[in-house]
């Protein structure tokens, strides 16, 4: 039913054109860093020239950038890597994803370039360890929460955001009510919908049963993962989502938020970066935390971080850790990035006073945490990730075959960890 395996991965890019398309990996001069990333909109690829261009005019260096969207990006790393046609240092997702690349023998260790430039006393958040060496220097990280329209909730009668699973449905009912959807999600790429998954399950079997999964120790058959597929389908059944999530992306949820056709999305904190070019600005918008659904859970936040690697084949592997170590040590440029991304900064020397009040909120979200969990396609094998996302988006078309989709999606994750 679900591709699974590394082999399906890299032939799905092959397919689509995708390895065409890359450009090859030259010798360059000791002079030029290659780098290529999934910062694609313009606000992103503008202060990416920017920082670069300040990085050259400091060390000399300079900075070819092959940007590449973000769902191409995705299978097109892994079939460079697979080809030892990687660029000097390329943008990636802390997590799995970098586990998968390590155990391919693709990256570069920067241990000596960490501890020279004193790290330890500089990064704030991200997994930069794998198989007991650094890999990664965190960008920037991202916070899940459910971000709504102040307006549309006054017109409703909501003063206060709900914090359990019974005012959050009881809200759901005011919304719907009031003419409007309360929850828009744009699932057509089918990670957006894994935020539901994560967080209905952090909330009811906990992080350390959700770990388990991810690892493959535990079964999408289990109990806990159908009472967390359940509470989702009676969101689904109740009509508490805008119709036809899968025909939407992320970017279409946010502007049926926008205009007030719906309520509410579940979306890490980049969508403020969105809302902020689209003149949707912190007085217009606001979040919530997840509500808690079994009391005594441990509260667990979702969301990702954002890395750059080296690869193992860089040509230039000098300048590309004098590169990384510009990325995150520099408060001026993590503050920069921050503000242009909707992201927070890694670097602990950022003043928390320049983001947002919305972002301080969410600095202060994570910080208050109990844990912090990376999102479902960052925590498992990527093969396995593509068998959940596709699960995922199946059940929103289908809520009612829940059963016989985790039953598939069992099958399929086991013989993808068995890869």
């Amino acid at each position: 039913m679900f591709k699974t395996t590394r082999r399906a991965l890299m032939a799905s890019a092959l397919a689509s054109g995708l390895l065409a398309a890359l450009p090859a990996h030259e010798a360059f001069a000791g002079g030029e860093v290659t780098i290529s990333h999934y910062f694609t909109g313009d606000l992103g690829l503008d202060g990416l020239k920017q920082i670069f261009a300040e990085f050259n005019k400091e060390t000399g260096i300079t900075v070819k950038d092959s940007p590449i969207g973000h769902e191409d990006f995705k299978t097109g790393i892994l079939v460079r890597a697979a080809g030892g046609n990687l660029p000097d240092v390329f943008s990636y997702w802390a997590g799995a994803r970098t586990q998968f690349v390590v155990n391919s023998n693709s990256l570069h260790p920067i241990d000596d370039m960490w501890k020279a430039a004193g790290l330890d006393a500089i990064v704030a958040n991200g997994a930069t360890l794998y198989n007991g060496h650094r890999y990664l220097v965190p960008f920037g990280y991202h916070y899940a929460g459910m971000f709504y329209n102040k307006k549309v909730m006054q017109k409703a009668g909501i003063t206060e955001m709900p914090k359990t699973w019974d005012e959050f449905k009881a809200m759901c009912d005011k919304l719907k009510a009031a003419g409007v959807a309360p929850i828009a999600l744009g699932s057509k790429n089918r990670w957006p919908a894994q935020f539901w998954f994560d967080y209905l399950l952090l909330r009811t079997a906990g992080p350390d049963y959700r770990a388990k999964l991810m690892a493959g120790t535990a079964s999408y058959t289990d109990p806990e993962v159908l009472e967390a597929m359940d509470l989702w389908k009676q969101l689904l059944d109740a009509g508490d989502f805008a119709k036809t999530p899968n025909a939407y992306d992320w970017t279409d949820a946010a502007d049926q938020v926008q205009r007030g056709e719906a309520a509410m999305t579940l979306m890490g904190t980049w969508i403020t970066g969105y809302w902020n070019n689209n003149k949707f600005t912190d007085a217009d918008y606001d979040f919530f935390e997840f509500p808690t659904v079994k009391d005594g859970v441990p509260r667990a936040a979702v969301g990702p971080v954002d890395g750059l690697v080296i690869s193992a084949n860089a040509k230039n592997a000098e300048g590309a850790e004098k590169l990384l170590e510009f990325m995150i040590s520099k408060p001026d440029v993590q503050a920069k990035w921050a503000s242009i991304q909707g992201a927070l900064s890694a670097n602990v020397n950022v003043d928390a006073k320049s983001y947002t009040p919305v972002m301080q909120h969410a600095l202060d979200v994570v910080k208050n945490a109990q844990a912090f969990a990376f999102n479902y396609d960052l925590a498992t094998p990527p093969p396995v990730a593509e068998v959940g996302l596709s699960a995922f988006a199946q059940f929103i078309d289908n809520p009612g075959d829940v059963k016989s989709i985790l039953d598939q999606t069992q099958a399929a994750a086991a013989a993808a960890f068995k890869q």
